[in-house]
């Protein structure tokens, strides 16, 4: 049976739990806890899981990406707290713990005109009927993962094509991992799946693209990863480096059946030479891993130590996340933008294409396709309602007001169907042309401003960086300007220094980051027409043997179009006009990250060399714009070879507190290669805790970075203690793990807890009341859940004999119809803060007319921090006297 089911933004609820101290103040807003060290934001109903994860922020101050419990509902992260009542809920940039007011001022969307016929359709089925299979091998262990890691795929292949077939390998995003059957509303994010519980198969979600591929004689696999879904959130990279294993665990598979070894599932031999890697969300995170792992081997365990028997032609990545900021930019790209993405809605993925710049010599093609009305879930159809086996939904922001431009039914916005039918023409196209090398489909990729007519009705704009292109204009430290132009930055939101304050995909910032110096464009800002605005390079750039000039240029959302005229000035000092240039606003809405820079071109005449500046003067009377490059064109590729630039690691360090004493340990950031190599490290200054950044320049034979730590150890039991530290490249590098750190391990015993009753038995309309104790204080909150299971004899309480606000607020469900608390999600958190001792918890009653009898309630309490706690308590309530 398919089913659909409305995931709504929650309504926030805080759980029981014991209230801060005065000194705490001011307090949080509703839904929020903090105790300690432990700050936990409570919803009443599941969360839709989303890939771009839950972020927890106080103010303009990241705290850290949440880690989720197994029924969705509970996040939780350690920070320490300056300001609890500016704590916020965030993902990709949006807000989860409020509904945000319409933003006014904006136009109405409207799609752009249909862009004119490419002369190739890669939407068109092939010549090959297909043949459907799948395969299930013992799974594997990796590193940060407690449970093994599942090795399936389903396989779609052709019929009786000749030779070995190039490989397309599939790879999910992050979904919740299991569901009932029985009930749609209960979902749980683990692995295996409980009894009662069935497996979400969101590796199926492909067959059409795979379908549409194997027709046209391309092997295909997508491969199962549930396995790390429900263990990612423990990880320092939100699950990359696992997903990198298991997609090399996979080829590796496919190498060994190639070269003879076992049975062929499908009954195709796979080309290992030519491989395309296809990465959803998280998956598409993943899949820029493995490139990266397989051209530089990633130090350390990692779960995959066996040599590397293919080539990585290409990555195509759907709706991805890149929260290191790490692309590898010496593998050929294809990023679609899903104008829609209510997940991953800042469209981070702009990340793979433009921070390639500067890494290596720029020969790979990055292209992004920016796909209005496309959501985030309807490329995976188990991920879509009505085609899904299991619960799924609309990720764009359910529970809010309607949208103008993603409002299914809209004009702008594209049915599952039309989308998955996009999808499955571009990803074709990408595979012809980065395994087979035909250029014929370039001009749907690289900003040529053609259309695929199979994915009619979608619009689907395009730019590139990359191929056959010289950088002319690149904003950096030395780019100067004058007239209406200035460098800007495009992370900071100081009005005075930065790019916008809109949603833009060429603005994301790296997680936790003070300040990315080296992320510029130009913002450009007119109140009459023809006012210029002058750009000048560091160095001259010569174009001669280029064809074109080609701007990457935005402006506002839905804004008419706006005329440029466009010249250069060379060594000379004469000038050269070479026409004029329309961009219009990219359809979107106060929801939608819609400042996109579009690609747009001028001819240039022959023997242009040494240019010194660009003009660019707009024609209408006032407007703004941002360009983000420009670039001599000549079109087509040019061969890609592959290079092993200097690879740089963020080292997780693991070591013990100790009983006594003040000591220094160094985070360590290694580096391989040779040559120099700049990186800019990101990490909490040990003199003043406060994030900051610094550049450093890693001088040939230098193998290493390192900021040092100190802490202080005692014999009191505390959580595991993390020191983070972030690296991105600059250039000469490719970071493989964005993010380590010094993890300072607890090596003191916890308290023993005894728990006593208060008030164990009550009449009706009392409170049911019990007191947690330690042996000892602690220097972390020490956290239980507590859950109803069934008395072993005599009536149980129900729904309707409790508070029902309490009950809401710690199980998200109504009091009626009436039903016994063993049959609800009761949640019941107790904490202990950090230095105290007790606490109390309770369950308050009510009274009614009926003759009951003595009713009980039985909660079963574990150890959240730390595990291995464990106790039960049973309360009495008899008639009301």
């Amino acid at each position: 049976m398919r089913r659909a089911v409305a995931l709504f933004l929650p309504v926030l609820l805080a759980a029981v739990l014991p209230a801060p101290s005065a000194s705490a103040a001011p307090e949080p807003p509703p839904g929020w806890t903090v105790s300690g060290n432990v700050v936990r934001w409570t919803t009443s109903a599941p969360l839709p899981l989303l890939d771009a994860g839950v972020e927890f922020w106080e103010g303009d101050r990241f705290l850290g990406r949440a880690r989720e419990s197994a029924d969705l509902r509970s996040f939780t992260v350690q920070a320490e707290l300056q300001d609890p009542g500016a704590l916020q809920v965030r993902s990709a940039g949006r807000r989860l713990d409020v509904v945000e007011p319409s933003a006014p001022g904006l136009s109405v969307p409207e799609l752009p005109a249909p862009r004119p016929a490419a002369d190739v359709d890669p939407g068109t089925p092939g010549p090959y009927a297909t043949t459907t299979g799948e395969y299930a091998l013992d799974p594997v262990r990796l590193p940060e993962y407690a449970a093994p890691v599942e090795m399936e795929g389903v396989v779609v292949a052709p019929k009786d094509a000749p030779g070995d077939r190039p490989l397309v390998l599939f790879l999910h995003g992050r979904h919740f991992t299991c569901y009932s059957k029985s009930d749609p509303n209960r979902i749980a994010m683990e692995w295996p799946c409980s009894s009662g519980l069935t497996a979400v198969p969101s590796h199926k979600g492909y067959l059409k693209a795979q379908q549409l591929l194997a027709s046209q004689g391309y092997l295909t696999v997508s491969i199962s990863a549930n396995g790390i879904n429900a263990q990612d959130a423990l990880t320092a990279d939100a699950g990359a480096q696992g997903r990198s294993s298991l997609v090399r665990h996979h080829l590796a598979k496919w190498a060994d059946w190639s070269s003879g070894q076992g049975s062929v599932p499908g009954g195709v031999r796979a080309d290992m030479a030519n491989v395309l890697l296809v990465g959803h969300s998280r998956g598409g995170e993943g899949v820029n891993r493995a490139a990266t792992d397989s051209l530089t081997p990633p130090p350390g365990d990692t779960g995959f130590s066996g040599p590397v028997r293919w080539d990585i032609r290409g990555d195509v990545l759907v709706g991805p996340t890149i929260f290191g900021h790490n692309p590898a930019p010496d593998v050929p790209s294809v990023t679609f933008l899903p104008g829609c993405d209510g997940d991953v809605s800042d469209l981070q993925g702009q990340v793979f294409v433009d921070q390639t710049r500067g890494l290596s010599r720029g020969e790979a093609l990055h292209s992004a396709l920016y796909m209005v009305g496309a959501n985030h879930n309807y490329f995976n159809s188990e991920w879509t309602p009505g085609q899904a086996e299991a619960p799924a939904s609309d990720d764009f922001w359910p529970g809010q007001p309607p949208d103008p431009l993603c409002a299914p039914g809209t004009a702008t916005r594209l049915t599952a169907e039309q989308q998955q039918r996009m999808g499955a023409t571009y990803v074709a196209a990408s595979a012809r042309l980065f395994l087979g090398r035909d250029e014929s489909v370039l001009p749907l990729l690289d900003g040529s401003g053609v259309r695929a007519p199979s994915a009619d009705p979608a619009r689907v704009l395009s730019h590139a960086v990359g191929a056959d292109r010289r950088p002319f204009v690149v904003p950096g430290g030395s780019t100067g300007t004058s007239g209406i132009a200035r460098v800007c930055q495009q992370t900071s939101r100081d009005v005075a220094v930065g790019c916008s304050t809109a949603r833009s995909p060429h603005f994301v910032g790296f997680r936790g980051a003070v300040a990315q110096p080296e992320r510029l464009s130009v913002a450009l800002k007119w109140s009459a027409a023809g006012q210029p605005g002058v750009v000048t390079p560091a160095e001259p750039v010569s174009l001669d043997g280029s064809r074109e000039l080609t701007l990457r240029l935005a402006v506002a959302p839905n804004a008419a179009a706006s005329e440029f005229d466009v010249a250069v000035t060379d060594h000379s000092g004469q000038k050269h006009s070479l026409g004029s240039v329309q961009v219009a606003g990219v359809p979107g809405s106060d929801r939608t990250s819609s400042l996109w820079a579009q690609e747009v071109r001028v001819p240039l005449p022959p023997g242009l060399d040494r240019l010194t500046s660009l003009e660019l003067v707009p024609g209408s009377a006032s407007g703004e714009a941002w360009l983000i490059d420009a670039s001599g064109w000549d079109g087509g590729l040019v061969p890609v070879t592959p290079t092993r630039l200097p690879r740089v690691d963020a080292v997780v360090t693991a070591v013990d507190e100790g009983d006594s004493g003040t000591q220094t340990h160094n985070i360590v950031v290694t580096a391989t290669g040779d040559g120099i190599r700049v990186i800019r490290l990101f990490y909490t200054d040990p003199a003043t805790r406060q994030p900051t950044t610094k550049l450093v320049t890693l001088q040939e034979g230098q193998d290493r970075a390192e900021v040092p730590v100190t802490y202080t150890g005692n014999t009191r039991w505390s959580g595991d203690v993390r020191h983070s530290v972030s690296v991105q490249a600059i250039s000469n590098a490719v970071v493989g793990a964005a993010t380590g750190g010094l993890l300072v391990r607890n090596d003191d015993p916890a308290p023993e807890v005894v728990v006593t009753p208060v008030a164990g038995s009550v009449q009706e309309g009392g409170t049911l009341k019990w007191r947690l104790t330690l042996s000892e204080a602690a220097d972390s909150a020490v956290a239980v859940l507590g859950t109803a299971v069934a008395p072993a004899s005599g009536t149980e309480l129900s729904t309707t004999d409790v508070n029902a606000q309490w009950l809401i607020r710690n199980s998200g469900e109504e009091a009626l119809p009436s039903r016994p608390l063993s049959a609800t999600r009761l949640g019941l958190y107790v904490l202990v803060p950090a230095g105290q001792t007790s606490v109390e918890f309770e369950v308050p009653t009510t009274t009614d007319a009926e003759a009951e009898g003595e009713e009980q309630v039985r909660l079963r309490f574990e150890g959240q921090s730390p595990t291995g706690i464990g106790f039960e308590v049973t309360g009495k309530v008899t008639e009301a006297v």
